[in-house]
């Protein structure tokens, strides 16, 4: 069997290359296992058809909660916010998916809400999900995450269930791969992780 996580090492300078496939560990879930450049487990994301409680909760490989994704209540819109944990109050992000009133390459747009932050943190993600070729920009239009198609393995290609997420040096992987899954709320086509 092919394996879908990549074999490359990565040091500490250089860009963080995740495997990410939609696929949950659990038998009867729907959700994402993410691996690193050496095949070990780093995130996960199960969450089960009929037990949704309105959020998404991606999870350390034990299981520990790292960020839970809740949509916004009252938005017009996909709005969503992004907590510690699970945490209910304080998010730490907000994520808003552009309207094209005008031409625009984001698609979508990540602000902090944090009030501990010495100064506000934007984020534009620019590019096709479905495709599997977008990147988050920072407000300096430097690239700090990038999605793209997994390359063919002995042969073997993979569809776009399974995917590359490149994480570069400075920018939290664990918010890389939350745009990930609300990018996938917002785009995917096989649906939401989501019964709301």
């Amino acid at each position: 069997m092919t394996k879908v996580h990549p074999n490359a090492s990565s040091g500490g300078c250089e860009a963080a290359a995740l495997t990410v496939w939609r696929k949950s560990l659990l038998f009867h879930g729907d959700g994402f296992t993410v691996f690193d450049a050496k095949g070990n487990l780093v995130f996960r994301v199960d969450n089960y058809a009929s037990g949704s409680k309105g959020e998404i909760v991606l999870m350390e490989a034990d299981g520990k909660p790292l960020l839970t994704i809740r949509r916004k209540k009252l938005s017009l819109g996909e709005h969503w916010l992004i907590y510690q944990g699970e945490e209910v109050a304080n998010p730490r992000f907000a994520v808003k998916k552009q309207v094209n009133l005008i031409s625009s390459r984001s698609v979508v747009h990540v602000t902090s809400c944090s009030s501990r932050a010495k100064s506000c943190l934007a984020y534009e993600v620019e590019g096709s999900y479905s495709r599997r070729c977008c990147a988050v920009y920072d407000d300096g239009r430097r690239q700090l995450a990038q999605i793209k198609r997994k390359e063919p393995v002995g042969g073997v290609a993979f569809g776009a269930d399974v995917f590359r997420l490149i994480v570069e040096p400075g920018f939290d992987a664990t918010l890389a791969m939350a745009i990930v899954i609300l990018l996938d709320q917002m785009f995917g086509s096989r649906g939401s992780l989501l019964r709301v």
